[in-house]
């Protein structure tokens, strides 16, 4: 009789964890993307590693990445290491499996997070493809975690006051087609003052 009450109390604590499992298997993110997914061009991922001056000494962070394109492109075309961050799991998933197909898995790693929080210290470059607002918002964390030469590479939108050092068009684009046609470079200035 005892050990059936102890197995009947065990029961509230396995059907918690029976939710928990079955939480992570659907394979949500943990909050809504700030963004809706939508896959930069080939000819944008190659104009945003250009304009970045993406070399094989570089450490390239894509902030929602997505399916993981361009740090897997800056890795076997460019033999740079890469570092993609997305909140959502599906697109983590897409972005590791991808990376193995392209034989760069050495080289890139893929973190499911929240770009708002993820440690982005290391990055030499960093490439979006978010919004505009979300750019503003990001602002102050690439301003504060980035070292000063760090180079920010995105596709469409810019960062409001913060004038870039460039601008680019993106060749071989549908001139009628407002997304991947325009890029912004900054680079991350010494703090003031120093």
């Amino acid at each position: 009789m005892l050990l059936g009450k102890k197995l009947l109390g065990c029961y509230p604590v396995v059907a918690v964890l029976s939710v928990v499992v079955v939480a992570a298997q659907n394979g949500g993110p943990r909050r809504e993307p700030d963004v809706p997914y939508v896959p930069t061009t080939e000819a944008a991922v190659q104009a945003m590693l250009k304009l970045a001056e993406v070399k094989k000494t570089d450490v390239v962070y894509d902030l929602g990445c997505g399916d993981g394109r361009i740090v897997i492109s800056a890795a076997k075309d460019l033999g740079a290491r890469g570092v993609g961050i997305d909140i959502n799991p599906v697109r983590i998933g897409e972005a590791k499996e991808n990376a193995r197909k392209a034989g760069v898995e050495k080289l890139v790693r893929f973190e499911e997070n929240d770009l708002f929080e993820a440690d982005i210290h290391e990055a030499t470059v960093v490439t979006l493809f978010l919004l505009p607002h979300i750019n503003l918002k990001l602002r102050p964390k690439l301003l504060h975690d980035l070292k000063p030469g760090t180079r920010i590479v995105s596709n469409t939108f810019d960062m409001g006051d913060w004038k870039p050092e460039k601008e680019a068009i993106v060749p071989d684009t549908d001139e009628q087609s407002y997304l991947s046609h325009k890029l912004y470079f900054w680079i991350v200035p010494s703090p003031a003052g120093k």
